[in-house]
């Protein structure tokens, strides 16, 4: 093992924004694994920024249309990386996997593919890859996020040491955190806009149901943080973790929300800004969400005034051995703690410190394995293990007092 940790590959990191500047600080913190880090994005003045800031490690800069396949196979067999980072938006999922299957190279990613025209997550266009990988020998890791990402490894966790069956399964997302703004989005407001927007689906009795957006709401007790206020929306994992513990009869996912950020959000979609569709102002096509996007606070921008806690974790019930029980798996993470270590706000930071970590999985083989797969699929030991050294703990509660209700039929 240790001649071959020596003999560590570089990786290419695509996306500059704030997720991957926290990826890239966790990587450039680790030279005896990555001894070469490529940065690719759109803005190279961002990659640029990187490099400078990093000086210790060895981060080379490029420019970077993702959309455009030739152009990334050509940075790919120039630099010769043996995993891509896609931290890019969700829409170039299927371009950069297509270059990796031409050059040959492992993927992972955050988000599962969206297309542009279509506000509607589903893993099955990136699934349809899973044979052309297995038989180029290359790996492809979807959604190593947070949520998806570590959520998908707490459920596999507790299917492996803690349940016979999983039953219930509830993920739940709080940010307790103020940034001072009036508005502002933790990650790329058009993918977080056009994500809780969509109509709210959950899975019950293998049925995927669907209700109007933010229509389903209750209280959730958080460790440390208390009761807050969460809605329903669909997240991707769901689809994913039904699919891989069939003994699942129902999930669903809960996001929170202040009464303030649902006041100016009501207000957007009133006034059509959240549209996806191109529109005609003077003579130009102008996409409502895109504009907004240009008007409100760039994400990053927030982490030097965040204050406060983000809590994240997944509520399960099920059996063992032949007996109820129930168990709560969940990261608790300051925004300040976050700006400490990374110069990062700690929604950012829990999306960007766990492919990190996968990174080091995959090229150091423990996660190597050809063909496409979802975190669930893979060991969730040695994820789990090293995310609190990276800076993410976690805690598990058997027998935890869940207090989810019922929807009614």
């Amino acid at each position: 093992m240790d001649l071959y940790l020596c003999a560590m590959p570089k990786v290419m990191v695509v996306g500059a924004g704030a997720v991957a500047q926290v990826t890239v600080c966790k990587l450039a913190r680790r030279p005896d694994l990555f001894p070469e880090i490529v940065v690719a994005s759109r803005t190279f003045s961002k990659c640029k920024a990187l490099a400078d800031k990093y000086p210790q490690a060895r981060i080379i800069p490029e420019p970077l249309n993702a959309d455009n396949v030739a152009e990334t196979v050509a940075l790919l067999k120039k630099h010769k990386p043996a995993l891509l980072i896609n931290l890019a938006l969700p829409y170039q999922d299927l371009p950069l996997m297509d270059a990796c299957l031409e050059a040959g190279v492992d993927y992972l990613d955050t988000a599962s593919y969206e297309p542009p025209d279509t506000p509607l997550y589903e893993y099955r266009y990136q699934w349809d890859y899973h044979e052309r990988y297995e038989k180029a020998g290359i790996t492809a890791v979807l959604g190593i996020g947070f949520d998806p990402g570590v959520t998908n490894a707490f459920v596999a966790y507790a299917a492996k040491h803690l349940f016979d069956e999983l039953h219930y399964l509830d993920i739940v997302d709080c940010n307790a955190g103020d940034h001072g703004r009036p508005f502002a989005t933790n990650f790329n407001l058009e993918i977080n806009l056009r994500e809780i927007t969509q109509v709210g689906r959950y899975y019950q009795d293998g049925k995927l149901i669907e209700v109007p957006a933010l229509s389903i709401s209750q209280d959730v007790r958080f460790p440390e943080i208390g009761v807050r206020r969460a809605y329903l929306i669909f997240h991707e994992e769901l689809e994913s973790l039904v699919k891989h513990f069939p003994t699942l009869k129902r999930a669903r996912f809960w996001m929170t929300f202040s009464d303030n950020y649902l006041m100016h959000l009501r207000a957007f979609m009133n006034a059509g800004l959240t549209r996806i569709d191109p529109v005609d102002y003077e003579g130009c096509k102008v996409v409502p969400i895109k504009f907004l996007q240009r008007l409100l606070p760039d994400p990053a921008s927030l982490a030097p005034n965040y204050k406060g806690w983000v809590s994240i974790g997944v509520q399960l019930r099920g059996v063992k051995n032949g007996e109820p029980r129930t168990a709560y798996l969940y990261t608790n993470i300051r925004h300040e703690w976050a700006y400490a270590d990374c110069g990062s706000q700690a929604i950012a930071y829990t999306a960007g410190v766990p492919p990190a970590v996968a990174a080091e999985l995959i090229v150091s083989g423990i996660w190597k394995k050809p063909g496409v797969w979802n975190v669930e699929q893979l060991d969730p030991d040695p994820l789990l293990e090293r995310l609190p050294k990276a800076g993410l703990p976690w805690k598990v509660i058997p027998d935890y007092p869940l207090d989810f209700i019922d929807i009614p039929e």
